[in-house]
């Protein structure tokens, strides 16, 4: 036995903690990867906090048992702090006679900032907080976009958020409920950023925050804000409502910056890695080294932009795509969000106000119109789009699309038509925004 472990021993001999055995848990602390299973040992046999060290170890030997039985022994119930009705997602266990320090262990859903920019001093009195009234495992972020405060008693819960509430932190959403929601690091790290990721984030969760404490939906509706196509925030496959920047002008090319990576990294470098990466063969190298790039057909992949940041860039005239309906598996397997809004500016106030009575419109037409537990993609597809763009007070455009390149949301049969009225309408919009 090394010296560490006989420390452990000691130190649990000390607080009259009996480990239980966990032979199947310690395989999966083998391999390549760090495992779940060793943070939580460290809780149990190193943290200071005595409730911490007994709730982790019977936290241990129920996973255990679950292993050895497969079968899970968590069920739900109703946990909640004053005034809210969401935010927590109860855990009470069914062997609770057989691991009572854990019998209860209740997952907190805590919003993050905006773009999840913090601070170590508020790290650390999350932490402090969370030591105090839960088990200390903490979870930073999940696709729910909640930091998840995992392992804390019925009783605790209320200290907890109290405490996090001092210094500005509030519950996320559980249950039927506008959930919270989630924007990349933006412009603060990233020059791929087209739109104020963070402000767009913050809009939309003020706008809905009763929604998101008290559940009143059919389901869970999801807002997810990601500044370039990129979507690092995965929006187009997660979000109910995703807002994705982008660019409607050209590309900008800085062409000394190329012929130098081409410098660097040898023309069939290029060739291979960029040119013929294009999904739609919109770039080529000329004989001098520099780009051509066909605008009108560039799609926004980012593949170009990802490889040569220093070369290439978004364009000037930048603003968001709006797409509607992502989400994963439940009642019909997994849906991409379908673009509703192909391009909104967000500079002005008016714009920002469009944006969030689109996102009100939405949430209004799917509470209505939604079966219970059916996401907005589901509404969708069960009703019809043209109905869904009735329904929310939104125009057909022949620049909305499901599938890229591929299906256009008006019939093709009568292209020439609706070509001709959405140019007029293009025309008539901006006359009125000039008169303006």
């Amino acid at each position: 036995m090394s010296v560490k472990e006989e420390e452990i021993k000691n130190f649990s001999s000390s607080i009259g903690i009996t480990k239980h055995d966990t032979p199947m848990l310690d395989e999966l602390e083998h391999g390549p990867w760090p495992s779940f299973i060793s943070g939580i040992k460290r809780l149990r046999d190193q943290h200071p906090e005595e409730r911490i060290n007994k709730m982790t170890n019977d936290l241990l030997g129920q996973l255990e048992h679950s292993y050895e039985t497969r079968k899970g022994y968590w069920k739900g119930g109703t946990v909640s702090v004053y005034g809210y009705g969401g935010g927590i997602v109860p855990r009470f266990s069914e062997v609770g006679d057989v691991f009572p320090e854990s019998k209860e262990f209740h997952t907190l859903r805590v919003q993050p900032p905006a773009g999840n920019h913090y601070t170590t001093d508020i790290l650390r009195k999350l932490a402090d907080s969370w030591e105090k009234c839960g088990s200390g495992l903490v979870t930073f972020h999940g696709q729910t976009g909640n930091i998840m405060f995992i392992g804390s008693t019925t009783d605790a819960t209320q200290h907890f958020f109290d405490d996090i509430n001092e210094y500005g932190f509030d519950l996320g959403g559980a249950g039927p409920c506008v959930r919270t929601a989630m924007s990349c690091v933006g412009a603060g790290r990233c020059e791929m950023s087209n739109i104020n990721e963070q402000k767009a984030h913050r809009l939309l969760v003020n706008n809905f925050t009763d929604d998101v404490h008290r559940p009143a939906l059919p389901y869970k509706f999801k807002f997810k804000v990601s500044g370039c196509p990129n979507d690092c925030m995965n929006s187009i496959e997660r979000a109910d409502m995703s807002i994705i920047g982008t660019w409607r002008d050209d590309m900008k090319v800085d062409q000394h910056e190329v012929q130098e990576f081409i410098k660097l990294k040898g023309r069939k470098y290029v060739i291979d890695n960029v040119v013929t990466r294009c999904p739609t063969n919109a770039i080529s190298v000329n004989d001098d080294n520099t780009f051509e790039i066909d605008n009108k057909n560039c799609v926004r992949c980012m593949h170009c932009l990802n490889v040569m940041p220093k070369a290439l860039s978004p364009g000037d005239d930048r603003g968001a795509s709006i797409l509607m309906g992502g989400k994963r598996t439940l009642k019909i397997g997994d849906l991409m969000g379908t673009v509703i809004v192909p391009f909104m500016k967000l500079e002005s106030q008016e714009d920002w106000d469009k944006l969030v009575e689109l996102a009100e419109d939405t949430i209004d037409f799917w509470a209505e119109n939604a079966l219970e537990h059916e996401r907005c993609g589901e509404m969708i597809e069960r009703i019809g789009l043209v109905n869904f763009l009735d329904g929310i007070g939104v125009d057909v455009d022949p620049n909305m699309v499901a599938t890229p390149r591929e299906s256009s949301y008006v019939r093709l049969d009568d292209w020439d038509q609706e070509a001709i009225k959405w140019y007029e309408k293009k025309k008539a919009n901006t006359w009125k925004h000039l008169k303006n």
